[in-house]
């Protein structure tokens, strides 16, 4: 007889809505433990976590996802600034009555994480990038077939591996499969975030890189423990950008995972996890 697939946390947990001023931000949480609020990635909506990692973190920690301000599910005018991505995570942990808490950002969300980390340090005990840059103009950039194939509006499972995946490695290629698998398991989806909104997040990646809130160097200054999650091949965001910084960054832990593309918690969700585990304990 075949085994009844079991759902996972993620993939089962509710949508909810935490009013802020006029408009509500939508969010989901599971788990217990210390909070984890992770901002979400260029397009991405409360549906584009891979529900592996999320249950993963969830076993120690009260993980908390939601989508930015008028996008996906949650009403308003979305923001045009970065500063204004990452203040979504503030105000929903001020809705969930959430003081200090433990900050994570992928991608663009890794921006959003960089300027909250050092314009709210107060309130963040750890921060936590994946898949990201650093603030301010880098010189090493995005390759062309990540812009062509962000923009397709509706991806493929192989959009998907050229994205967040490295399609020269067949490691990664079946990763990706899995991890497809395992987002397609929710029944009740979250409406995906609209083109004609994609404008905002341009602007917010002029905005970042501009760094008009002086980022890059408060980083220096930071008492914030921070880990740097990248890959060998990141399409989007080489991790060679933080290999400059190195020696400036004085809380920064950088790793960085062979035959890996921009997704690696959505490759190695449980060890990703782990890796996020071991920092938050050992700082």
């Amino acid at each position: 007889m075949e085994k009844e697939k079991t759902l996972s946390k993620a993939s089962q947990s509710e949508t909810k809505f935490a009013s802020v001023q006029d408009y509500k931000i939508a969010y989901r949480s599971i788990g217990d433990g210390l909070p984890i609020i992770l901002c979400n990635r260029f397009r991405g909506n409360l549906d584009d976590w891979d529900p592996a990692f999320l249950d993963s973190l969830a076993k120690k920690y009260r993980v908390i996802t939601f989508n930015h301000k008028g996008l996906a599910s949650s009403t308003g005018t979305p923001h045009e600034t970065i500063l204004g991505f990452g203040k979504d995570a503030i105000d929903l942990a001020d809705a969930l009555k959430i003081d200090k808490f433990i900050l994570g950002g992928w991608s663009l969300g890794g921006w959003a994480a960089q300027v909250i980390t050092t314009e709210f340090p107060n309130r963040i005990t750890h921060t936590i990038l994946i898949g990201t840059k650093p603030p301010g103009k880098v010189n090493h950039n995005l390759e062309e077939i990540f812009i062509k194939t962000a923009y397709i509006p509706d991806y493929t499972l192989e959009h998907e591996t050229i994205l967040f995946f490295e399609p020269t490695s067949e490691i990664s290629r079946n990763a990706a499969v899995e991890s497809h698998k395992r987002i397609q398991e929710r029944e009740n989806k979250d409406p995906k975030v609209r083109a004609e909104l994609w404008e905002h997040y341009s602007k917010s990646h002029d905005d970042y890189i501009n760094d008009p809130y002086n980022t890059r160097e408060k980083l220096m200054k930071t008492n914030v423990p921070i880990l740097i999650i990248s890959a060998n091949h990141e399409v989007c965001f080489p991790p060679e950008n933080w290999f400059e910084l190195n020696q400036k960054l004085p809380t920064a832990t950088l790793i960085t995972i062979a035959q890996t593309g921009h997704g690696p918690q959505h490759q190695y969700p449980e060890m990703i996890a782990r890796y996020i585990d071991n920092f938050i304990e050992s700082n």
